[in-house]
């Protein structure tokens, strides 16, 4: 993960604005199709990342059918989809549980849908061995953002999904126990890991389920859930074997429904578990009104050495356009924790679909650019 000793450099955490026609192509049409037309559409992606001055560009997410966490559905085998049995289906594993239980009128009403239109209730079992077959697929977002990314002064980066958040939508029905379970994805993702990282591209692990599977589990305790993390956080590092923590960077949120997340799990009570992922940077949430907050922790936890932090200091829970002197506050108070080298403006969680239209986006990254041009200056004096 790169570090710059006079600026803030600049990255955001995920999914971009889809031009009319690969958003025509991501949502029916035939996979070549859409093959076909990536090269193209992440090269204009990458070129207006570059154009803004952001430091740290991925390919928008533009191949990843199924969204962030349901892409790999389509790279791993010993996946099935089916309907549940009668009486077969299982509690639900619903992201929104616990805000759910205390607002069951505003969600009767449609406030704050499930992440993803309810992927993580979706009928899909894991019905044979988890192998991973996505190496074709990888090998094209590869090539695709290496190529966009030629000759221009950007750091290429790549997302992939932790092991835990494909705990959450895949039933298992193979193996013994859950711990085999998630260490066999564990397994089969390092491979779309390693894949990423020999290629010279920084991966972005994305684990919003790593803080919002608390939800998930409204009988359990904190302490309960912090057992529950540290085995997931142990998934993650099992999947990054061998591969170097300056090559990786951990993304968290709180999902980006946009609900009352009254009942998320504080930072506070996880951060410690979060710092064990063998990670050069880490992504949290830090613009939204549950979380904004929540700077406050590194007033009592040290980042460790060598690591950086990319606060979200632009959202997505807002059509609101941040205002760059926000931004550069946001970020000034980080640097005043942990150090202003230490610190990469992010964005709290993917914008490209969960703000109200593409300019939008666009604008909230151009905000992200000002604000750390003006924090700065304020940080270094120039």
């Amino acid at each position: 993960m790169p570090q710059s000793a006079d600026r803030i450099l600049v990255s955001h955490a995920g999914t971009l604005p889809r031009s009319e026609g690969v958003a025509r192509l991501f949502d029916g049409g035939a996979d070549d199709e859409l093959t076909r037309v990536l090269p193209d559409a992440v090269r204009d992606v990458v070129r207006r990342q570059a154009e803004l001055g952001i430091d740290i560009v991925n390919d928008g997410e533009l191949s990843k059918r199924g969204g962030f966490s349901g892409y790999v559905r389509n790279r791993m085998s010993g996946i099935q989809q089916r309907e549940f049995a009668a009486g077969e289906a299982p509690t639900p594993h619903d992201v929104t549980g616990r805000d759910r239980r205390d607002f069951p009128g505003a969600f009767a009403a449609g406030v704050g849908p499930m992440r993803g239109g309810g992927t993580a209730n979706q009928p899909f079992f894991c019905t044979g061995p988890l192998v991973y077959v996505g190496q074709a697929n990888v090998e094209n977002d590869i090539a695709n953002l290496k190529a966009a990314t030629a000759g221009l002064n950007v750091q290429p980066y790549l997302p992939a999904i932790a092991p835990g958040t494909v705990e959450h939508w895949l039933w298992n029905e193979y193996y013994p126990d859950s711990e085999s379970f998630l260490f066999a994805i564990a397994d089969a993702l390092h491979q779309e890991y390693k894949a990423i990282t020999d290629a010279g591209i920084l991966l972005q692990i994305d684990d919003p389920d790593l803080p919002d599977g608390w939800q998930m589990y409204p009988s359990m305790s904190v302490a309960d859930y912090r057992a529950y993390a540290e085995l997931r956080v142990a998934a993650i590092n099992r999947a990054l074997e061998g591969i170097p923590e300056d090559r990786v960077r951990l993304h968290i949120c709180w999902g980006s429904g946009h609900g009352p997340h009254k009942n998320d799990i504080p930072l506070r009570d996880i951060v410690d578990i979060v710092l064990k992922v063998r990670a050069s940077c880490y992504s949290v949430e830090a613009a939204n009104p549950r979380h904004e907050y929540e700077w406050h922790v590194w007033e009592t936890t040290s980042l460790p050495a060598g690591k950086s932090l990319m606060p979200g200091v632009v959202g997505h829970a807002t059509n609101v356009i941040e205002h760059p002197e926000t931004v550069a506050d946001r970020l000034v108070r980080y640097a005043g924790e942990v150090g202003r080298e230490n610190v990469v403006a992010g964005t709290d969680c993917g914008i490209g679909t969960r703000v109200g239209h593409g300019e939008i986006a666009w604008a909230k990254l151009e905000a992200l650019v000002e604000g750390a041009r003006v924090a700065s200056k304020h940080l270094w004096g120039r």
